[in-house]
């Protein structure tokens, strides 16, 4: 994870290739909690975080959102009472691109500050 989450994501552009299953199955041991899902026909990552308070979900959810800003790639974000609900995929490809993994891995990164 620790070479992935220190990547940086490339700008991509309407129409880039998606990744293939292979690709895709290359780099998911690098973020082994992280689900495969589809929604409206687009393959999404997803990851449920849990924390202890809203207030601790809400900390976590601008933390993503600052990593998201720097790296110009954003998620769709859920934030609950006692959890937090993160999607990656790119919009503009509409499938997985070596970005969302990338992101992944940084979310799991902050997530691990967060427990320390």
């Amino acid at each position: 994870m620790a070479t992935l989450a220190a990547e940086k994501c490339v700008a991509c552009r309407v129409g880039a290739p998606t990744m293939t299953a292979e690709e895709i199955a290359e780099l998911q041991p690098y973020i082994p909690e992280w689900k495969l899902i589809e929604r409206d026909g687009i393959p999404q990552l997803e990851r449920v975080y849990s924390f202890p308070n809203f207030t601790q979900s809400l900390a976590f959810t601008n933390r993503v959102a600052a990593v998201a800003e720097e790296q110009d790639h954003h998620p769709a974000l859920l934030t609950e009472w006692v959890g937090v609900t993160v999607s990656w995929w790119t919009h503009k490809v509409k499938g997985l691109h070596r970005n969302d993994f990338i992101m992944a891995a940084k979310t799991d990164a902050l997530y691990s500050e967060c427990s320390e």
